[in-house]
């Protein structure tokens, strides 16, 4: 019988929890009712996490309890969260991969935590010199894959070519159908812009470029990000996460604009019901909430991390993307890119 994906979810992590993730997960399991390959294990106080689950009457066939008594708060820096961590539901779940219990780990706790956390107890793959941290960018063509967001704010051109590697994996496992094609963020086109570090790794994505593990596009500028002619993004983690936060608050920029627009008078009101379905397939489409969930890339095992903000929309979409990224064999996809690093080395 072939063997269960098993998420490690910290049900304790993140504002509101743990009952926007008991709401999230209500619904992800509403939508995967037929599917019987999966088994969620919730990490955190027993009695909180079975009288929220009691509540929402969600049959607890596909789920699992494991008792944690601590937490780690939004506050707590990494220095103080590790040295009292190791009861906590984030440390557990993250440390249910070593022993065995799960293939994938989620939580939507303190970021900077869980980052350190995770780096220690699963340790950087032998082949990466630095682990990423990947999301999923919308684009007229669907999705995107970009990285780093923010776990490396300088990189070299070898970090750069191992992001290149990880990225498409992850882009295969999610849509084993589409063939990833990366893209290095510059200030421009031309091989001639950038900088060294840049145009080093240009050369070398270049002639990893094949259509076994990915095709390589050269240079894109962030204008371009969008258009979805390239679904792979690589950059530095300073860049990318500048390039994220301002995408983000772009989108709510239009959305909010768009929204004032459309009720200040009652002209404007009335058009909105003859263009109602356009409007809301609009918003989907930028609805950040799609979107949530940054991938930890680079360790022995895979750690989602959920935005703490989200709410159970936003909190089921990260349970999904552990459970898509599962069924596509990422760990298997990762090593199978880094052996073609190799190769050419």
């Amino acid at each position: 019988m072939k063997k269960k994906i098993s998420i490690a979810v910290d049900a304790m992590g993140g504002e509101n929890a743990p009952e926007k993730n008991i709401d999230g997960l209500s619904i992800f399991l509403n939508k995967n009712k037929s599917n019987d390959d999966f088994v969620i294990k919730l990490y955190g106080n027993k009695d909180i996490l079975t009288r929220e689950i009691s509540k929402r009457k969600i049959p607890d066939n596909k789920i699992e309890i494991i008792h944690t008594e601590g937490t780690i708060s939004e506050k707590e820096t990494p220095l103080t969260a590790i040295k009292n961590s190791k009861n906590t539901s984030m440390w557990n779940a993250i440390k249910a991969q070593i022993d065995g219990n799960a293939d994938i780990s989620l939580s939507a706790g303190n970021t900077g935590v869980l980052l350190v956390i995770s780096r220690m107890i699963l340790k950087t793959m032998k082949e990466v010199s630095k682990p990423a941290l990947a999301g999923l960018w919308p684009s007229k063509k669907g999705m995107s894959v970009v990285l780093d967001l923010g776990a490396n704010i300088e990189c070299d051109e070898k970090n750069l070519v191992d992001f290149s590697e990880m990225g498409s994996a992850l882009y295969k496992s999610i849509f084993p159908e589409k063939k990833p094609h990366v893209s290095l963020l510059n200030i421009g086109s031309e091989e001639i812009k950038g900088t060294e570090v840049l145009k080093k790794a240009y050369l070398k994505l270049k002639n990893l470029s094949n259509d076994n593990n990915f095709i390589f596009d050269g240079y894109i500028e962030g204008n371009k990000l969008m258009d979805g002619k390239t679904n792979v993004i690589v950059t530095d983690g300073f860049s990318g996460n500048i390039a994220l936060k301002t995408a983000e608050g772009t989108a709510k920029f239009i959305i909010d604009g768009l929204k004032e627009s459309l009720t200040e008078n009652f002209i404007s009101k009335l058009s909105i019901i003859f263009s109602y379905f356009s409007l809301k397939k609009f918003k989907s489409k930028l609805d950040p909430r799609k979107y949530n969930g940054a991938i930890f890339l680079g360790l022995n095992g895979p750690v989602v991390k959920s935005h703490g903000g989200t709410d159970a929309v936003g909190f089921y979409h990260s349970i999904d993307l552990c459970y898509k990224i599962m069924k596509g064999n990422l760990m298997h996809e990762i090593r199978n890119n880094l052996s073609h690093l190799n190769d050419k080395e």
